[in-house]
Formats: C-alpha cells, structure tokens, sequence
C-alpha cells in the first residue's frame, strides 16, 4: 500500500454532530461471508465476527444484504440484529423487496446504495439527483418505523443537495476515488480528491447544518487518518481493508489498528 505520510488534512467548519472531534467507526463485515459462501458451509460466523468487532471498540455494524446475496444472507441480517449491542447500518438497494425486510428488522440505520449485478464491489454514489420522487417517498417510509436514512454518494454538489431535499438523515460520502489514487501512488490525484471531499463536507454543512456526514469505500490503513481529520465527519465505514488485515493479525486487532490509524498523527 502506499506511504501517503505527505497528505495533509486541513480544519474545516465543525457542525453539531461532528463536536466529538474523532469519528466513529464502523466496521463492514461483508467479506466474512464472503467467506464462508465461497465453501458453501456454516462458518466463518458473521455475527461471531460482529460481535468480536464490538468488543475490540467498532462504534457499529455495517452489512450490506445484496439483491443477489453473494456474500450477507437474509438469515443473517436478522440473527445480527437481534444480539448487537451497538447498532447496525443495513446498506440495501432501494428496491421495493429491500423495503419490506428493512421494515421487519427495523436497524438504526439503513443506507441506500446504487447496486450493479457484473461489479465486484460498490462503483460509485447513488444518482440521488435522478430518482428524487421515489427516493424521497422510499425515505420517509423508512423513517416512519424509525429507522435513520442515510445515502451513499459521490462528494457532488447537485447529489448532495438532492440528498438534503429527499429527507435523509445523513450522507456517506464515497471515498474510492481518493482510494484508488493512493493505490496507484498518484498523490497528487489523491490531494485534489482529498480537497474536493473536504468541499463536501462544507457543502452539507452549508445546505443542512444537521445532517450527519460519513465517509467510506476503500479506505486502508494507509490512508485513512486524512479522511478522519476531517471537520464535520461523524463516521467511517470500512470493510475489506480490515477484513484484510484481520487474515494476518485477527479481528480485534485489526479493529484495534484501524482506529489507531484513524486518530493517531501521521
């Protein structure tokens, strides 16, 4: 991975939730499954993997239950739900069938991503902007058993002032474009895609000083902690790099190592 020591995260406006000054984290626990459906077997566990994430310090839970599940089945979803003691963020297609299960499991946050049935993972943000009647109507049906909203898209100013006229409760931020700079040691790309996250952040401050703003897609070890320097952003979610590491150095730990990266100084 590459030494992105060079990247600086400058201050920005700080809003309500973001007072904390560190984000939270997240832990993405699809790629357990992935495992255990490459066999075909009954193990490794995901809710034995949520629960280990919590105790080494994950501040959630992210699954994301897939409309063709290849990795998160629907058994899981509820067993996870069921014994979390922190909170669980459900990323689901905003499908009429996705609806109906968020409804039953009632998780404290369901985030709405774009799906592609080719893609190896997420390609990029929701097109929140081209779907606002049926986004903003699929929302507030969520909302209405309690359940906070959130929408995964690109840093873009025309999606995130869709976001905020939809209703949803928070953004995430997709973060791979940054991410695939760093992998291809292209600092510079990485700065500008840096810079114009940051401008986001800014952006929905500007737009909604309440809504919640998180982050996440291919964030590493290496180059998280400019994400989470970041004023204004409240959580990141991170699956396949710490799943990585887990391999090497077990799950709590490498829970452990995310979050040092998060807040340590480079």
């Amino acid at each position: 991975m590459t030494n992105i020591t060079a990247v600086q995260a400058a201050n920005s406006t700080e809003t309500l939730e973001s007072s904390l000054k560190k984000p939270l984290l997240g832990v993405n626990i699809d790629h357990v499954a992935t495992l255990r459906q490459a066999r075909g077997v009954n193990y490794p566990s995901p809710l034995a993997a949520a629960l280990l994430c919590e105790q080494a310090g994950a501040d959630g839970i992210t699954i994301h239950l897939r409309e063709d599940r290849r990795h998160i089945q629907d058994a899981d979803v509820y067993e996870i739900a069921e014994q979390l003691t922190t909170r669980m963020n459900l990323e689901i297609a905003a499908t009429t069938e996705m609806l109906e299960i968020a409804r039953k499991v009632k998780p404290f946050w369901v985030c709405l991503v774009p799906e592609k049935r080719a893609e190896l993972t997420t390609e990029g943000g929701l097109n929140v902007a081209g779907q606002m009647p049926w986004l903003t109507d699929y929302i507030a049906k969520l909302q209405a058993v309690g359940i906070k909203v959130s929408l995964f898209i690109d840093p873009e100013d025309k999606q995130i002032a869709a976001a905020v006229t939809c209703g949803a409760d928070a953004i995430e931020l997709h973060t791979g474009a940054y991410a695939e700079a760093g992998l291809a040691g292209n600092i510079d790309k990485m700065n500008a895609e840096l810079t114009r996250i940051k401008q986001a952040v800014r952006t929905t401050q500007d737009a909604n000083s309440n809504m919640l703003i998180n982050a996440g897609h291919g964030l590493t070890r290496d180059n998280v902690h400019a994400i989470a320097q970041i004023d204004g952003i409240y959580e990141l979610n991170i699956g396949h790099a710490l799943i990585a590491d887990a391999v090497f150095v077990g799950l709590e730990q490498a829970v452990i190592m995310m979050k040092n990266a998060m807040y340590e100084s480079a």
